[in-house]
């Protein structure tokens, strides 16, 4: 199989300091087309036209909101239509990388946010996977790889607290689950558990001091890039990692030894 001749679809793509996104450019630049999906529109298609002018690769961008069965239908079907019209190959590879996280005391949550951030990280991962899975099965070969956390390994610690940590932890169980079920199929399925990542999301919700510390507690000295994440995911959706099944991969510099 030549990844050139294949889609690579990444969810929350859009932020222009994130992983979603750095993941994307690096798929375009080992060759595969993409498209990019995120809740704001504007930001991926603006990621969309960025990596698309960085690579000359075919990319395309579609709204969803990964945590609405209905959204999530709709942005498989216009990818699915890029496919039948010849503008994007067939699909080959998912990245599940949108999610939300919450740094609220356990005591000060509400059912509501429970439901939010289960929803978009647990949730959104099986309907998304669950929608692109058909073609996978179809082409005989494919790979999805999950974004977990280290929150999930240690119980929080780095930003997200109780439900991010549950949502995460879910997303490894799925994720090996599912790698049972499709291994014969010619799919792998892996999840990623970077640590802290140095993104625009994190750097709005903390301070200086907070970061501070985090990194003081890194054995390697620095917190992640979103290259770092990007790398190794776009690695797992390879020939060369065709037999790592139902693994997590840590990225967290050291910083949780397990």
């Amino acid at each position: 199989m030549s990844s050139i001749q294949r889609t690579a679809v990444v969810t929350g793509a859009g932020a222009p300091r994130g992983i979603g996104k750095a993941t994307a450019l690096r798929y375009a630049r080992q060759g595969w087309a993409v498209a990019v999906l995120d809740l704001d529109e504007q930001a991926a298609k603006q990621a969309a036209e960025d990596i698309a002018s960085q690579t000359g690769a075919p990319v395309f961008a579609h709204r969803v909101d990964v945590a609405d069965e209905e959204s999530v239908r709709l942005a498989h079907e216009a990818v699915a239509a890029e496919v039948a019209a010849g503008r994007l190959p067939v699909v080959g590879a998912l990245a599940n990388i949108a999610g939300i996280t919450s740094p609220v005391p356990f005591l000060e949550t509400t059912l509501e946010l429970w439901n939010k951030v289960m929803a978009v990280n647990a949730t959104g991962t099986y309907l998304v996977t669950k929608a692109f899975l058909p073609e996978l099965i179809e082409s005989g070969w494919g790979r999805i790889v999950n974004m977990s956390s280290v929150s999930a390994q240690q119980g929080g610690g780095v930003f997200g607290k109780t439900p991010y940590c549950a949502a995460k932890a879910a997303i490894l169980g799925f994720t090996k689950s599912l790698a049972k079920e499709l291994g014969a199929a010619g799919i792998t399925v892996n999840a990623v558990a970077p640590g802290a990542v140095e993104t625009d999301i994190r750097a709005e919700a903390t301070s200086p001091e907070l970061e501070e510390a985090i990194t003081s507690g890194i054995p390697i000295g620095r917190q992640a890039t979103t290259e770092d994440v990007a790398a190794v995911i776009t690695w797992l959706s390879t020939e060369d990692a065709g037999y790592l099944q139902g693994t997590t991969i840590d990225i967290n510099g050291g910083a949780f030894l397990h």
